[in-house]
């Protein structure tokens, strides 16, 4: 199980957090013992050393995170909410409460569970739920967590039963409870832990059992970004790259970016290696309208955000299903794609914007889609 943890420094240091790390077990060559269970050890195939140059994230990655949150951009309900949730805890002195977040990906999760780090002056481990398929590696690295830690699991709705059921006791009394022994001399040992926030990241929230969506004190849905927010963050990027990109260049990219940071600084990095090509024989790399829109034309990426493959799913079902509706599996036949990458990759955004519409008896493409695909 491969952990990434950070440690930012407290707010007044003036320094910029850490680099964040990330650690691996390294292999022992012994049985498991009640010992090993706590310290949370790998398994002979998972204990290998991390090669050193895997070490670090990227330090241009990291420096184009936000580290504070006040240079988090855009999400301003959620801020607000935090802003309080912050100021409160730390004049009782005590952690955060546990807080879930969802929406669709891309949108900033991981981003705002490091700034709550940060703004706490504490530490953040960050996992994801496949890390955790045994209930001895969430044992060990709950064993880890010091006082007012920042405990990150994305995809948390990925958990397996046995490994969700550890964390009841650990979120509502920081207790974590370990049976010893199989049988009739098994034991079960409660063993107490520090005070500790966990938050977690879905992008199906429906998908969470009851019980554990519960015991988060705070349950915050992420929304899609308008296109000055897009613009703003486009921007930023392109300091940190560094590039530059004139105010029409930073807009045409962020409309073409589906609402989601993530995307626009995508879309940011082959634009730029687009005008960096195109620029070579100039002293500097400038991105204009005109580039951004040269660049992502060459990717297939339209001015709404489609790619080739999204026009395609549309094409499709007006060529041989006459627009719908049409079933999942034999759209998934006809495109050649999975049933999966279709519901949970190509659809919420055609459904955002209106090309596609679920009905009873399946998918229909909609007017608007007919429109601008031409037809």
């Amino acid at each position: 199980m491969a952990i990434i943890s950070s440690r930012p420094q407290p707010a007044n240091s003036g320094e910029p957090p850490k680099k964040a790390r990330v650690s691996g077990a390294k292999p022992t060559g012994k049985s498991l013992s009640h010992r090993d269970l706590l310290q949370g050890a790998a398994t002979i195939e998972e204990q290998q050393e991390v090669p050193s140059n895997q070490q670090n994230l990227n330090p241009q990655e990291e420096k184009i995170r936000p580290q504070r949150l006040e240079d988090y951009i855009g999400q301003k309900d959620l801020k607000g909410v935090l802003q309080i949730a912050i100021a409160a805890a730390q004049g009782r002195n005590d952690p955060l409460d546990h807080l879930l977040l969802y929406g669709p990906p891309g949108l900033g999760k991981t981003t705002m569970a490091v700034i709550l780090a940060t703004e706490m002056g504490t530490n953040c481990q960050i996992t994801s739920a496949p890390a955790l398929e045994r209930p001895r590696d969430i044992v060990g690295l709950l064993m880890k967590i010091t006082a007012g830690d920042i405990l990150f699991i994305d995809e948390i709705h990925r958990l397996s039963r046995m490994t969700e059921e550890l964390l009841y006791p650990a979120m509502e009394d920081f207790r974590l409870d370990i049976t010893i022994g199989k049988g009739q001399s098994a034991k079960i040992r409660s063993l107490p832990l520090p005070p500790f926030t966990l938050v977690g990241a879905t992008t199906r929230v429906g998908a969470l059992s009851s019980p554990l969506r519960d015991r988060f004190g705070l349950i915050q849905r992420l929304k899609f970004y308008d296109l000055a927010e897009l613009q703003t963050i486009v921007q930023r990027t392109a300091r940190i790259l560094p590039v530059e990109v004139t105010p029409e260049g930073a807009e045409e990219i962020a409309r073409r970016s589906r609402g989601t940071p993530r995307i626009a600084n995508r879309l940011l990095k082959r634009v730029r290696d687009y005008a960096q090509v195109q620029q070579a024989a100039q002293a500097t790399t400038k991105i204009t309208q005109e580039v951004a829109v040269e660049a992502l034309e060459l990717l297939e990426v339209d001015p709404l955000g489609l790619d080739w493959t999204d026009r395609s799913l549309l094409q499709i079902m007006i060529d041989n299903f006459k627009g719908g509706p049409v079933g999942l599996d034999s759209l998934a036949a006809a495109t050649g794609e999975d049933v999966k990458t279709i519901e949970e990759v190509y659809e919420p955004y055609l459904l955002q914007i209106g090309y596609l519409q679920r009905t009873p008896r399946g998918r229909i493409v909609t007017d608007a889609a007919r429109k601008h695909l031409g037809d």
